[in-house]
């Protein structure tokens, strides 16, 4: 045998191999582009040498040229398509663009294009797709699982798990979904080459990434991790002030930041309230959250796109994948979280420009909506036994069917279904869930660490704020980037570093537009249409449409609105008392305001668990003020406990003739007045016992939505 012979057939094959990567990057990325050094050895480890590879580098590197390249390389030597697990929309959109321009046959399948799945596996099974991108919560449809993913572990050619942090309990955007790729590559056909890619991960995340995915374990992985600091950014932060101040500082300067951008906010309203007030001012901007229409993202991300919209005002929802290389500027209306979470975000910015603007706008209230969604994290383990103890393992129950036997909301109930199907406990099938009959016990330990986790990412993203020295230092210390050393010099383009580039003043007349824009006071209330299903089950018989409920009501404002939102929250904070004339004076101008059919007649306060007083008090004054007649507090059932749950059926079940309602026959429409308002569901049955004690309409009026 010729060792030297086959030495130099060898690397024949390799310099091949590497021409023909080089070309397929020129048709992705232009004519002049070149493999980083990485990016090769990443791509040969798949395609030569079938191995399994954890790629963690910064947004804009270019982790998705190194599987579409393979993807081909792999495709042109007779393997079988490559599966993308893939996260969000938007990136799938992304993805499948850049994919064409390899002349890479990729097709997508998501909740987005659902009349396109039928074709799409009948294209798969005729060998004409080169690339699937596929949603992480597709692996468990039934007739996914069951029918296509087989076929798909046995011809995989390339499995890639993109944003791959979103495996880890440790990452920011944790998925249990994604939990299910586990399965996934168990099935593999041996030597099957795995990818995993990421650019938010700290030391925590990247190990514990390696042990989902059977990646990291062994000396045959490949890991190629890189350093995190991007010479186009230039971070500052503004201490402008809270509530209505941050909104007129964007209004004031965001024609300053250079090009087109995202403005970031926490909420779904922050973001709708931001966009409506600065198309008020004559910027070119639109909200884009996880309750805009999918049809409607694909036009907002084409307007960004083509620089027609000076920004998105958007939340956490156009956040990993998108890609408009030319960005110029990413602004957040108020901090996430965690460090790692913000570099993601301002990730979005600068990829092909010289130099992209990135400022941060802290206030006090951010923390309120941290402890908000903290709240409502992986519930406590009465909940979660709870679901175990009403599945069967004989027949299936679907998500609306489980609401009535367990005391938690759909989203909630949701979440611990799919963590419980991880980890063996339930199973998904056509027609809803089973039990497996598995064990299973509650690991406090490991929600602990994820709750002490959160706390100190917290902590950091409250120093970041108050940070004098280097800021790009801190964030990639954040997030270990191993290139860090011990010793690292300033990033030299912070405002830290290099003084501060933006002013946190505010013109007076700035100050005066935005806060009557945002002081202008006035929320819409839907009433509830649909009794919950299973309402029979808990001893209550309301069902199917209500025809006996509230009318559409009002409130002053929602504690996450920028303007009413600090306000409310303040007044709430506070020890019940007499409602202050200013609250009286905003209720008066909403009411003025709503266009009723018919006035209401009377005026009766609700019982409210914390602030009786203020309620009782406003709703005397709206009849002063009025001339309205004034019927009291709904009175309590003695020994009727205040309902207090989080699920739909429980809370109905809980506030089902729980009051006595005054003599109402006689009077005309009946405003109804209560502190807050949350579900719905508080006014809905109260609006419900008034109807049938012959009021002719129900009018609901809160002083603030809590959401």
């Amino acid at each position: 045998m010729n060792v030297s012979r086959i030495g130099q057939d060898v690397h024949m094959l390799q310099n091949d191999l590497r021409a023909r990567a080089d070309e397929l990057l020129r048709k992705l990325a232009g004519e002049h582009a070149q493999l980083r050094d990485d990016q090769w050895l990443a791509i040969e480890a798949l395609v030569a040498h079938n191995r399994r590879a954890l790629v963690v580098q910064r947004t804009g590197w270019g982790k998705s040229a190194v599987y579409f390249i393979s993807a081909k390389l792999l495709r042109a030597s007779g393997r079988g398509p490559t599966v993308i697990v893939s996260p969000l929309l938007a990136l799938m959109r992304n993805q499948v663009a850049a994919a064409q321009r390899a002349d890479v046959v990729a097709a997508t399948i998501n909740s987005g294009n659902i009349t396109e799945w039928s074709a799409i596996h009948e294209r798969i099974a005729g060998g004409e797709i080169d690339v699937l991108l596929v949603s992480p919560e597709r692996l468990n449809n039934p007739d996914f699982r069951d029918q296509v993913l087989p076929h798909l572990a046995r011809d995989a050619g390339l499995v890639v798990v993109d944003e791959a942090h979103c495996v880890s309990d440790w990452g920011h955007d944790f998925r249990p979904d994604y939990r299910r790729i586990r399965t996934l590559l168990t099935e593999l056909e041996p030597n099957t080459p795995v990818l995993a890619t990421t650019a938010t991960a700290n030391d925590r995340v990247v190990t514990d990434v390696a042990a989902q995915l059977g990646v990291g374990g062994d000396d045959e992985t490949l890991i190629l991790r890189g350093g995190l600091d991007r010479e186009s950014l230039h971070l500052s932060v503004l201490n402008v002030g809270g509530g209505a101040r941050r909104a007129a500082w964007v209004a004031q300067h965001l024609n300053d930041l250079p090009g087109s951008g995202i403005v970031y906010t926490l909420t779904v309203s922050a973001a709708e309230d931001l966009a409506a007030l600065l198309t008020d001012q004559g910027h070119s901007v639109a909200a884009y959250t996880g309750k805009t229409d999918t049809a409607e993202r694909e036009q907002l991300e084409s307007d960004l796109l083509n620089n027609e919209v000076k920004a998105l005002i958007a939340t956490s929802a156009l956040g990993m994948g998108f890609d408009k290389p030319d960005l110029g500027f990413v602004l957040h209306v108020g901090a996430p979280s965690s460090p790692i979470s913000y570099y993601q975000h301002i990730g979005r910015a600068g990829r092909s420009a010289q130099r992209a603007e990135v400022i941060l706008l802290p206030a006090a209230e951010d923390r309120d909506i941290w402890r908000y969604f903290a709240s409502v994290a992986f519930p406590p383990e009465e909940s979660v036994k709870s679901v175990l103890a009403a599945l069967r393992t004989d027949r299936a129950l679907s998500t609306p069917a489980l609401e009535p036997l367990v005391d938690l909301g759909r989203s909630r109930l949701e979440m611990v279904l799919k963590v419980l199907d991880v980890d063996g406990a339930v199973k998904r099938v056509k027609g809803g869930w089973i039990s497996t009959g598995a064990e299973w016990t509650y690991d406090y330990e490991r929600y602990g660490r994820l709750s002490e986790a959160r706390d100190s990412e917290q902590r950091a993203m409250l120093d970041y704020a108050e940070l004098k020295t280097c800021r790009m230092v801190f964030l990639r210390r954040q997030l270990d980037d191993p290139l860090l050393g011990t010793n690292p010099a300033p990033c030299g383009r912070c405002d830290n570093c290099g003084g501060a580039r933006f002013s946190a003043t505010i013109s007076d007349s700035t100050t005066a537009a935005t806060d009557a824009r945002l002081s202008r006071p006035g929320v819409t209330l839907a009433p509830r249409k649909q009794w919950p299903t299973g309402m029979r089950s808990l001893g209550v018989a309301l069902s199917g449409k209500i025809h006996t409920g509230a009318e559409q009501g009002r409130a002053i404002g929602r504690l996450t609105d920028l303007g009413w939102g600090q306000r409310l929250r303040t007044l709430l904070q506070q020890p019940d008392g007499p409602v202050d004339e200013d609250v009286v004076s905003a209720a008066v101008e909403v009411l003025k305001a709503w266009n009723w059919g018919q006035r209401p007649s009377a005026v009766l306060a609700m019982p409210h668990h914390t602030h009786p007083i203020l309620t009782e008090t406003l709703a005397q004054r709206l009849a002063q003020v009025g001339k309205l007649d004034f019927l009291g507090v709904l009175p309590r059932r003695a020994n009727h406990p205040v309902a207090n749950a989080h699920n739909s059926a429980y809370r109905v079940a809980a506030l089902h003739e729980s009051w006595e309602p005054p003599h109402v026959a006689e009077t005309g429409p009946i405003l109804l007045v209560d502190a807050t308002t949350d579900t719905g569901w508080t006014f809905t049955v109260a609006a419900h016992s008034l109807r049938q004690a012959g009021a002719p309409a129900v009018l609901p009026f809160a002083i603030a939505s809590v959401s």
